[in-house]
C-alpha cells in the first residue's frame, strides 16, 4: 500500500496501523530527516516491507518516478493521499503564492496520486483510493477560505472517481476529519488581523484541548478501505457539520461559531 505525507499526524498513523496488519507500506513525504527512522518503526510494527521515500506530491515528475518505484512489483491494494498544508485566513488576506502553495500539496498531491496510481489498479480489477479532506470539504468559513476550496475540490473528485472506478473493481473513499491533534497547527500558515502569528499558540493550544487523536482517522481509514465506504465524517463535529449541512445549509455557520466560542483560541475558533 502507498501512503503520502506520512512522516507525521495522520499520515504517520495510518501507515503505522496498516503496518500492523502486516502490509507492505511504500510511504513518502517532504521530510526528509524523519523517513529513515519512520521505515524502521513500520518494521517493527510488523510491515512486511517498508521503504520510504521524498517525494513532493506536488511534483508531477516526482510522483510519477513515486509511482513507477511503488508499482515495481505490481499495483498497490490501497492508496492514501494524505498529504496536506493548512493556511488561516480569509480571501482578502490570502495571496495568490499562498493559493499557489495550498493548491499545490491539497489539491495537486491528490490529483498526481489518482492520475499516476488509478490506471494501474484499474487494469489490475481491485484496490482502494482513500483521499484524505476534512470536514472543510462540506462547510467553508471565512477563516479557511484557500484551505477549505482545496478540501471541497478534493470531495468533489473522490465522488466522480468513485462512479468511474467502482464498474472497474477500484472503490474510492474520501475521509473528513474534524480538528485533530496533528503538527499541521504548527505549520500552518497564518494570513490577516484575525490570525497574526501571534495567534498561532492558541490555535496549538485548540487543537490539543480537542485531544482527537489521529489514530482515530487511521480507524477510520482502515474501516472505509474494508468496507468501501463513500465518505467518512470523523469526530463529533464533522459529523454534526455534515448533517446540518445536508438538513438545513444556512445554519451550519452559527454552528462553527458555537463551536469556536466553546472550544476555539481567543479570536474566532480554529480553522
Amino acid at each position: 500500500m502507498v501512503v503520502t505525507g506520512a512522516a507525521s499526524g495522520i499520515g504517520r498513523a495510518t501507515a503505522l496501523a496498516f503496518a500492523a496488519e502486516g502490509a507492505r507500506l511504500f510511504v513518502c513525504d517532504l521530510a526528509a530527516s524523519e523517513l529513515p527512522a519512520l521505515a524502521h518503526e513500520l518494521l517493527e510494527a510488523g510491515a512486511e516491507r517498508a521503504q520510504a521515500q521524498t517525494v513532493d506530491v506536488g511534483s508531477r515528475q516526482q510522483m510519477a518516478a513515486f509511482c513507477q518505484r511503488a508499482c515495481a512489483e505490481g499495483a498497490p491494494d490501497v492508496l492514501v493521499n494524505n498529504a496536506g498544508v493548512g493556511l488561516a485566513g480569509g480571501l482578502l488576506d490570502t495571496t495568490l503564492e499562498d493559493w499557489e502553495w495550498i493548491m499545490n500539496v491539497n489539491l495537486w498531491g491528490v490529483v498526481h496520486g489518482c492520475h499516476f496510481f488509478a490506471p494501474q489498479m484499474a487494469l489490475r480489477g481491485r484496490g482502494q483510493i482513500v483521499n484524505v479532506a476534512s470536514a472543510a470539504g462540506f462547510y467553508n468559513s471565512e477563516a479557511m477560505a484557500a484551505y477549505g476550496t482545496t478540501k471541497y475540490a478534493v470531495v468533489g473528485l473522490s465522488e466522480a472517481l468513485r462512479a468511474e472506478l467502482t464498474p472497474r473493481g477500484v472503490g474510492v473513499s474520501v475521509i473528513c476529519p474534524g480538528f485533530i491533534d496533528t503538527p499541521i497547527a504548527t505549520r500552518m500558515r497564518m494570513r490577516g488581523a484575525a490570525y497574526p502569528e501571534g495567534e498561532r499558540e492558541n490555535v496549538v493550544r485548540f487543537y490539543r484541548k480537542r485531544s482527537y487523536a489521529p489514530e482515530r482517522v487511521a480507524s477510520a481509514i482502515l474501516g472505509a478501505v474494508r468496507y468501501n465506504r463513500a465518505l467518512v465524517p470523523v469526530t463529533p463535529e464533522a459529523w454534526a457539520l455534515y448533517l446540518l449541512k445536508r438538513a438545513a445549509p444556512n445554519a451550519s455557520h452559527r454552528l462553527v461559531a458555537s463551536l469556536g466560542r466553546l472550544f476555539g483560541p481567543s479570536r474566532k475558533g480554529a480553522p
